[in-house]
């Protein structure tokens, strides 16, 4: 396995433009569908992502032994800072979400994207239509963009972000025009030598929860005005993965 070190800097954080109902089970990327993200700009630190377990505690008499097992799962409050800035639109949103009793959805885009790979492509004038990229090694919903020598088939442009529908086989797949969308169907003619790119994404963790704390950090003379923020979060994480 190769080593891969990512870096914290290139990180993005994002809060949900309106707030959500919780859901009965555990959130899953689809919950996240239709939101509209906010960027909360100037990010200068980062807070933790992921579950921790409650500890139960028994104290046995017989073994002089005090014994644990583990109990309800709850996601760590994050605390994220950015440096101040009351015209960025992100930040205004967090300072709002504050002053409410409601959840949020929120996404943090980690820095590790993977290369672009690119290869020569041929497509199938069919509905749906089928590109053939030997050896692809794509998954569902991997953006991708064709060039060509000549002309694409009518239902294609080049340029233009696409989305792997469907996994056909190892060589095989089909498209769609956002994520998980409708399948593309081509027509018409084609012409040239098209050559398919990947345009990769990071990984992504999203929550929901609640913003508890959006106060302006001063400090001393050589401080910079922070916003730290601190979110209460009320639901797993959702870890998903880098595409490209």
């Amino acid at each position: 396995m190769a080593i891969k070190v990512s870096p914290v800097a290139g990180c993005h954080f994002y809060i949900g433009s309106a707030p959500v109902n919780l859901p009965d089970d555990d959130i899953t990327e689809a919950d996240f569908a239709a939101v509209t993200w906010i960027e909360v700009g100037q990010y200068q630190s980062m807070g933790n992502a992921g579950d921790a377990t409650q500890n139960i505690s028994t104290d046995l008499i017989n073994r002089r032994r005090t014994m644990n097992t583990k109990g309800s799962r709850q996601a760590p409050q994050r605390s994220d800072n950015f440096a101040l800035n009351l015209n960025d639109p992100g930040q205004l949103a967090m300072i709002a979400a504050e002053q409410t009793d409601y959840n949020y959805p929120f996404r943090i885009d980690l820095n590790d994207a993977p290369v672009p790979k690119s290869a020569t492509a041929t497509i199938t004038i069919a509905s749906p239509g089928v590109v053939t990229w030997t050896g692809h090694n794509l998954a569902a919903n991997t953006p991708v963009k064709f060039a060509t020598t000549g002309a694409l088939p009518t239902g294609l442009v080049a340029g233009t972000t696409y989305y792997v529908k469907t996994v056909l086989d190892a060589n095989t797949f089909t498209l769609s025009a956002i994520p998980g969308g409708t399948v593309i169907a081509t027509s018409g003619t084609q012409s040239g030598v098209h050559t398919a790119t990947t345009i990769p994404t990071p990984s992504k963790r999203l929550c929901m929860g609640m913003v508890t704390g959006a106060e302006e950090g001063m400090g001393g003379a050589n401080s910079i005005e922070m916003l730290n923020t601190t979110v209460m979060v009320n639901s797993n994480y959702v870890r998903v993965a880098a595409l490209g």
